[in-house]
């Protein structure tokens, strides 16, 4: 049994890839921050169904608490899958937008990724066999009015995709990027209407978290081996 840490874990994409996840027989660490109590029933919900999963509560801004908390994971053995998932929105056109809002995208998205990253690779490539997948937007790749930070946090998790990938390729470590287009959500629904949605969307709905969930699933099983440092974009066909 592997050991996996999805960070953002208690929203409807992290969920859903936890659950698929501890289906495929992984024990998953279900990260979040603000809100345990949706951790604590994604892991309830996971152990009802006979899998194992346990909840992880921690700041991924902060790298102290980012350090104790996964000091403690290790403890047991490395993480050898890990989810990027967790990050925010704080839209606003450029010219309006403070820096506050600038530096809080940034700092969840792509500060948040190595915080969380770093600290896991030594035990991860001691074990000559890991997958590294990061969540990104379909933002990143043609730009979201109102949302510069955003596409720039994600962006920039897209070359670090590469980058790291380039780097662990000869230890059986993989590092790719899933860049979801419009997913059902609380946040998704309440942005775009059916009509929007089926004016923007070549197939003319939204995705479901469980495609992400299933696309992620074939990503850090054996059979995707030999992909590695790809941006992979699931958006019914947007682009």
């Amino acid at each position: 049994m592997k050991r996996a840490l999805v960070t953002g874990g208690g929203g409807e994409i992290g969920s859903a890839l936890c659950r698929k996840l501890a289906s495929a027989g992984h024990h998953v660490y279900v990260h979040a921050n603000s809100t345990p109590a949706r951790a604590e029933a994604v892991v309830a919900e996971i152990k009802a169904s006979g899998g194992s999963a346990e909840d992880v509560c921690f700041d991924v801004t902060d790298p102290a608490a980012v350090n104790a908390a996964l000091e403690k994971l290790l403890f047991a053995g490395a993480v050898q899958i890990l989810v990027n998932n967790a990050g925010v929105h704080d839209d606003a056109v450029m010219p309006g937008m403070s820096l506050l809002q600038w530096k809080r995208v940034i700092d969840v998205s792509l500060n948040g990724f190595f915080h969380v990253t770093q600290p896991l690779l030594l035990p991860m490539i001691r074990t000559r066999w890991g997958r590294i997948v990061n969540i990104t937007s379909v933002s990143a790749l043609f730009g979201t009015r109102g949302q510069t930070n955003y596409s720039a946090a994600k962006a920039g998790l897209h070359g670090a995709t590469r980058s790291l990938a380039a780097e662990l390729a000869s230890r059986g470590i993989t590092v790719n990027a899933v860049a979801p287009g419009i997913i059902e959500s609380a946040m998704s629904n309440a942005t775009f209407d059916r009509e929007t949605i089926e004016r923007i969307v070549p197939m003319k709905r939204a995705g479901k978290p469980e495609e992400i969930a299933d696309l992620v699933d074939f990503l850090v099983s054996d059979n995707a081996a030999y992909i590695s440092g790809q941006i992979i974009s699931i958006n019914g066909a947007m682009i």
